[in-house]
């Protein structure tokens, strides 16, 4: 029987929004930029360190921690069930020699039933997580681009390139470098979707 914490760990080390937005960040250029008439020796660019954006971008840190609370709950309810089965099984083996045949052969049917069923409840749990990551790692790659355009157009910058270990960028000088400036900005603009509407009022 699969032990589920160890397939839910799995899920949730396959890049909780950073393999996504690494995978998928070179599209963080502004595509405001697109419209702009800029002459080669006009174009403005600068670029952000992904990793650092993804380790102090509080959002991230938020769903991330909500996504684990729920990992580690449906675990344990899976695992209340697998023991459940086991005590039905450890029950069985310990009467089958009081049983008939037949009665032997009707507790063995309902057993193979409910593993049946425990493990399409597995994969229904491993499914529902996996779902989860992906809208999230969507939610995250909406959110970094989409602030990267109004922030390309404030500064008027026609690309915004991510700079890591896997990009296409090998060098970019410190004067180029937004990354703080966007992790501030980003963090917040989640602050401000945060405040209760009503703490507004609490001056007026």
């Amino acid at each position: 029987m699969k032990n589920l914490s160890l397939v839910l760990n799995i899920v949730l080390l396959i890049a909780v929004g950073v393999l996504y937005f690494l995978h998928f960040g070179e599209r963080s250029a502004n595509r405001e930029g697109e419209e702009s008439s800029a002459a080669p020796g006009d174009l403005k660019v600068a670029y952000i360190v992904s990793d650092s954006v993804l380790r102090k971008y509080e959002y991230l840190e938020v769903k991330k921690k909500q996504l684990e609370d729920r990992t580690k709950k449906l675990d344990q309810e899976y695992r209340t069930r697998a023991q459940g089965l086991q005590n039905d099984i450890n029950d069985y083996q310990r009467n089958v020699g009081n049983l008939t045949l037949s009665q032997a052969r009707a507790v063995e049917e309902d057993l193979n039933k409910k593993r049946q069923n425990l493990a399409l409840y597995e994969q229904s749990l491993t499914q529902e997580m996996m779902d989860e990551q992906t809208k999230l790692n969507k939610e995250l790659y909406d959110r970094v681009t989409n602030y990267l355009k109004k922030y390309g157009q404030e500064k008027g910058l026609q690309l915004v390139l991510k700079y890591d270990d896997t990009s296409d960028l090998l060098f970019g000088g410190n004067g180029l470098d937004i990354t703080e400036e966007v992790i501030k900005g980003l963090n917040e603009d989640y602050k401000k979707e945060t405040v209760p509407a009503d703490s507004t009022k609490l001056n007026k």
